[in-house]
């Protein structure tokens, strides 16, 4: 029979699922899915239409290719499709692995990572892997924008990197039994996981806002060239 904690555990997962962000999350890991399906289809599509392109030309030269050309053609299809799918599979993201990833593929990369962590953490950690998620998202044009030498890309990659996986990490190293307990009178382990998430997802969102002021004061001061020249002209014109 289950015990309250499980009950609790089941509705917050529950909650989580018919959440915004979860069912925000659940449409982002379709789309992914579908877009890696369409780009292996693609390639063996084109794999395929370049061996029997071949076989084509080489019947057109030499000669009917017979029953056996055939088959050696389905057999090179075959083969063609296997190696890319091998090909096309990506290794899993580990924090060594994020520690060295490229600036631009880090959001989508650590995103990835803590999908997979998802279920080693309490319910309401994972409503909170939703919201650092999206704003992950967020974050990932201007990510991809920026020099990764300059001191704001190397800040978000110190926290995106670094910082996020060791709280996750240092979080699951404790025994599951000690996770819901104060320890030596201070929060417990399921308290200071929720605190940090929610420090990394504030401070995330704060470098998104800083990343884009550049790109707001300069859409601004367009936008005043704009009005002074066209707008200033005709009044002026008017008089």
């Amino acid at each position: 029979m289950a015990g309250s904690d499980d009950i609790i555990e089941h509705a917050a997962d529950f909650l989580r699922r018919i959440s915004p962000e979860g069912r925000a999350m659940a449409r982002r890991r379709r789309e992914r899915r579908a877009a890696a399906f369409r780009r292996i289809a693609r390639r063996i599509v084109l794999a395929c239409a370049a061996i029997l392109g071949v076989a084509l030309a080489w019947g057109f030269v030499m000669g009917p290719i017979g029953p056996f050309g055939f088959l050696a053609m389905l057999i090179a299809m075959a083969l063609a499709a296997t190696a890319i799918v091998l090909w096309s599979a990506q290794p899993a993201p580990t924090p060594e692995r994020l520690a060295t990833s490229d600036i631009a593929a880090l959001p989508a990369q650590t995103e990835e990572w803590l999908e997979k962590q998802r279920p080693a953490l309490p319910a309401p950690a994972q409503r909170q892997l939703d919201q650092l998620a999206l704003s992950l998202a967020a974050i990932a044009p201007q990510l991809a924008s920026i020099d990764p030498k300059l001191p704001e890309a190397l800040e978000a990659r110190r926290l995106i990197a670094d910082e996020l996986p060791d709280l996750i990490r240092g979080y699951q190293r404790v025994p599951p039994s000690l996770r819901r307990q104060p320890l030596n009178g201070g929060p417990s382990p399921d308290k200071q996981l929720s605190d940090g998430l929610g420090t990394i997802g504030e401070e995330i969102a704060r470098m998104n806002a800083r990343l884009a002021d550049d790109d707001l004061k300069a859409l601004a001061t367009q936008n005043r060239f704009l009005e002074i020249k066209y707008k200033g002209d005709g009044e002026m014109g008017e008089d």
